[in-house]
């Protein structure tokens, strides 16, 4: 079968050498297809911290998950006065974007893994590794519960407390089935990194799907393993309808395969299941090829409804072209172990058709640990983990969470309007002047991101106009403002403001954060005081994470990729595809 020689090599080099910290990586991105960004070493940017003093007991620190999170969390960690303790039910990290072409055979697998303990091994920082799964949070207590994921027996002692002063949860989440009927047992999981690797360690969790056949529940992990279990099922499907035995309508059936999930990890899949089946497989089994069918269910009126309206016709057009069927507005409502039934967004019309393979590509959900978690915490309410700017969780000042399981919960302006007014109107006048709120607009900006966004969104040059708007055509130098003029300047800021994406390049830029908040903790103050971070005044405080967004990919097949990329830059075809190849030294 095919191999392309240039994925095996770079995977194979950062797998061989993880000492390759000067490349950025760009690789294909699944599931969102968004770029990602660490280094993969960051010794270089790191803040060096001496060792602590002799007979100074070192703060424990324990660190649920080796995705792309709490990977780039442990890379960049570099402070030596902190005892890591790492839980994982996995003992790898895995180069999750290029999973897909591991379940078409693309890549090796063992190309796309590296072990946990050969990452952390070479760093000044005491880390070690259990291969094991949290089942319970006691935030009360400061312990996690942990049970051994090996079958062997270890006469009772599978399952064991560890306490910690600090808590990082990069669990990630789930697929999420939307309590169909039926998904659980007859479809495949098709859940992954959504990131282009730049640095190599950017993971979304740990990518773990619970089936809830007891309390706490079966993982199963779509990664490594899974990849293979689609790509033998695959094969397989190609073997069954090679029997004599078989009827046309059978054969047709064992050879349909449905994809549920226009996103761009369902769209990756689809694509790259297409070339594999029509540059491979139809060659050792050209008796059966008339009977290949791929169809691609979307419940929107789009695939890729993320990507700019060109990129969605061009995929749409792309994939007619290469006979894959797209019907979209079909929302899956029932799965059996032949069947999949589907309902027309619109009229209502229920439909079923058959297959011989499903493979199931559509949101997240929070883990049930998380759920519970959420319980003790208060936050019933939400989707995942809520944690503040500085990715603390709300509620819990030692315990931090970042990646799929967690969203960053923004401070609104107009819940400090009165303390940002009062701290800007230096000379308590009771108005505010240009010159005053020009001297606090870059914190403003840094603490509230919206501020910013709404300013570009509206085309205004600078802050000015915006006070302008308010107050009416005044010159500059007579402008000022009272605080109810200030709150009618700033009353649509906050509609700006959007959760950040289960993307790779989040979680990465997360970890990356995380671990230099660590790596000063005992120099800065942790708790910033104030909506507001004056430059120059008192101690040096963490600024609040934020996210850069360094565009997105979606790879189409065929040496066919899409990219956006920030400016609203937009190219299709092979030149992006190379792009998406390319390695770049930094």
């Amino acid at each position: 079968m095919r191999s392309y020689t240039f994925f095996e090599r770079f995977s194979r080099a950062f797998h061989d050498y993880p000492s390759l910290s000067k490349l950025i990586i760009v690789s294909t991105v699944s599931g969102g297809g968004l770029i990602a960004y660490s280094e993969a070493n960051a010794s270089k940017d790191a803040y060096t911290v001496a060792p602590p003093e002799a007979g100074v007991k070192k703060k424990k620190m324990v660190v649920l998950g080796t995705g792309w999170a709490g990977t780039s969390f442990l890379k960049n960690l570099n402070d030596p006065s902190y005892d890591v303790q790492v839980i994982s039910p996995r003992n790898y990290f895995a180069f999750t974007p290029l999973l897909p072409s591991v379940t078409c055979g693309t890549v090796e697998a063992r190309s796309i893994v590296e072990p946990v303990r050969n990452i952390v091994r070479k760093k000044n920082v005491d880390v070690r590794f259990w291969e094991a799964e949290c089942f319970k949070i006691d935030a009360e207590n400061k312990k996690v519960y942990c049970r051994s994921n090996q079958n062997s027996n270890l006469n009772g002692k599978k399952e064991f407390v560890v306490d910690y002063d600090y808590l990082v949860v990069a669990m990630g989440a789930r697929s999420n089935t939307f309590n169909t009927p039926g998904v659980e047992e007859n479809c495949h999981f098709l859940k992954v990194s959504k990131g282009l690797a730049i640095g190599a360690l950017h993971q979304h969790g740990d990518c773990i799907r619970w089936k809830s056949n007891s309390d706490i529940g079966e993982t199963i992990r779509f990664e490594v393993e899974d990849a293979q279990r689609i790509r033998r099922t695959v094969i397989d499907s190609f073997e069954k309808a090679s029997l004599p035995t078989l009827t046309d309508e059978e054969r047709k059936r064992i050879l349909h395969f449905v994809i549920v999930g226009g996103g761009p990890t369902g769209v990756e899949f689809a694509a790259e299941l297409h070339d594999f089946v029509n540059e491979d497989l139809v060659n050792l089994y050209p008796m059966v090829k008339d009977s290949v069918k791929i169809t691609l269910l979307e419940a929107a009126d789009h695939i890729l409804n993320m990507f700019d309206k060109r990129i969605t016709a061009f995929a749409e057009d792309k994939f007619q072209r290469d006979g894959i069927d797209v019907k979209l507005g079909s929302m899956v409502v029932k799965v059996t172990d032949k069947d999949i039934s589907t309902k027309v967004r619109g009229n209502g019309e229920v439909a079923s058709m058959p297959y011989g393979m499903v493979v199931w590509s559509t949101g997240i959900g929070p883990h049930p640990i998380i759920r519970d978690f959420m319980k003790q915490v208060g936050q019933t309410n939400r989707r995942a983990l809520a944690t503040d700017e500085w990715l603390r969780v709300e509620g819990c000042d030692t315990i931090y969470a970042l990646g799929d399981c967690a969203t960053v919960n923004q401070r609104k302006v107009m819940e400090d309007i009165a303390a940002i007014f009062s701290k800007a109107d230096k000379d308590n006048s009771g108005t505010l002047t240009v010159k005053e709120f020009e001297e606090v607009i870059g914190d403003i900006c840094e603490r509230y991101p919206q501020v910013e966004l709404y300013l570009k969104n509206k085309k205004m040059r600078d802050i000015v106009d915006l006070l302008k708007e308010a107050k009416g055509d005044v010159a500059k130098e007579a402008l000022e403002l009272n605080i109810e003029e200030f709150k009618s300047a700033l009353s649509e800021v906050d509609s700006q403001m959007k959760n950040l994406p289960a993307t790779a390049q989040v979680a990465a830029q997360q970890g990356a954060y995380l671990a230099k908040c660590f790596n000063r903790m005992e120099e800065c103050e942790q708790n910033p005081e104030g909506p507001l971070r004056f430059r120059g005044s008192g101690r040096h405080r963490f600024q609040p994470f934020r996210y850069r967004h360094l565009g997105q990919f979606a790879p189409l097949g065929g040496e066919q990729t899409a990219a956006q990329l920030p400016g609203d830059w937009i190219s299709i075809g092979q030149s992006s595809q190379w792009l998406w190849y390319s390695i770049y030294a930094r």
